[in-house]
């Protein structure tokens, strides 16, 4: 009996060594195997055909992903750079409210392109990038939007020209000049000249601020000086100086206000009698009003698509009995179907 339970603990002795043997040699197998995918891996890097491939298979599921889903994302911060002369606020007034609308990822990649296209319509910048980037990392869902900007290295501009009349056989020299940006306040300043020929000359200036104090909509003022010459045409000379003033300007809605002091004279005492009852001084003091409605697909070559202006004329609001009284009203239809054009204009004017 000694001896068979001997001969067993010899047996499990043997069995537990060559179990031993055989773990060793699989872990040694293993770790050369390891090895071995190491070496290769370090011997084959990843080629940059590779690499582009994978970016741009991760892109592409990115997009599909954004294509399907809604990713949920709001705006934390808003970051400004480039602008050296340009005032913070300016901007933020143009484009922080089209951001605090949006509330994912989808409605912030369309927020930055309104963004960028109302930046450059200020006409300051000479390029506008807008990016997103990750919020704080306590935020999650959150992300930061960073607006750089170039301003125009040359705010001064200015054109010349002469321009001819076939029609009236009179030609004019005509010359502008627009300084931006002056006061940081994307403020546009431009004069203008005009000498024609026996016939007018015209001197203008004027200033636009597309942001002034609270007010949500630009605001322009003009002044015009006037001169014209018919003396060949109906013997008659007119000057007029006035004023204008764009009180509201938005995408379908305009209101203006003009006040004009106009003379007209008869050096020659040969004119008609409707002119004759119109010598001497009068004052235009008149509001002017225009809505339009544009669905065409382009506003240069329609092809599709309609549009409809109208516009009312009110004058004589000036308590002063010089001052010209009248009610006009212009309202304009345009079609545009496969390239073809129909337009109704229709006038209605009382004195």
């Amino acid at each position: 009996m000694a001896t068979s339970v001997e001969n067993e603990e010899e047996q499990n002795q043997n069995l537990k060594t060559l179990n031993e043997s055989i773990n060793a040699e699989n872990e040694t197998e293993l770790e050369d195997e390891d090895h071995e995918e190491e070496e290769e891996e370090e011997v084959k890097p990843m080629s940059k055909e590779s690499k582009l491939r994978a970016e741009r298979d991760n892109l592409n599921t990115l997009v599909s992903r954004l294509k399907k889903e809604k990713v949920s994302l709001r705006v934390h911060d808003l970051i400004i750079k480039g602008n050296t002369k340009t005032k913070d606020s300016v901007i933020e007034a143009e484009i922080e409210e089209i951001f605090k609308q949006a509330n994912s990822m989808q409605g912030l990649m369309q927020a930055a392109g309104i963004a960028n296209s109302r930046l450059r319509n200020l006409e300051i910048f000479e390029s506008v990038d807008i990016t997103l980037d990750s919020g704080p990392s306590e935020l999650p869902g959150t992300a930061n939007v960073i607006v750089n900007v170039v301003e125009t290295k040359n705010p001064l501009t200015g054109d010349l020209g002469i321009f001819t009349k076939p029609e009236a056989r009179s030609w004019s020299l005509e010359g502008s000049l627009k300084l931006k940006n002056l006061l940081g306040f994307a403020d546009i300043w431009d004069g203008s000249c005009a000498y024609g020929w026996d016939q007018a000359s015209q001197i203008s200036a004027g200033i636009a601020l597309p942001r002034f104090g609270g007010l949500n909509n630009p605001v322009t003022a003009r002044a015009m000086l006037l001169s014209q010459d018919w003396l060949k045409f109906s013997s008659y000379k007119e000057r007029m100086m006035g004023i204008s003033l764009g009180l509201i300007s938005t995408r379908k809605h305009n209101l203006d206000y003009k006040l004009t002091w106009r003379n007209l004279t008869d050096p020659t005492q040969m004119c008609s009698k409707s002119i004759r009852g119109q010598l001497g001084h009068s004052l235009l003091s008149a509001l002017k009003y225009t809505y339009k409605i544009d669905m065409r697909d382009s506003p240069f070559r329609p092809t599709q698509g309609y549009a409809f202006v109208s516009t009312s004329h009110i004058g004589g609001l000036s308590p002063d009995s010089r001052s010209l009284r009248c009610l006009r009203q212009v309202k304009m239809v345009s079609l545009y179907v496969f390239d073809i054009s129909a337009s109704i204009c229709y006038i209605t004017k009382r004195d």
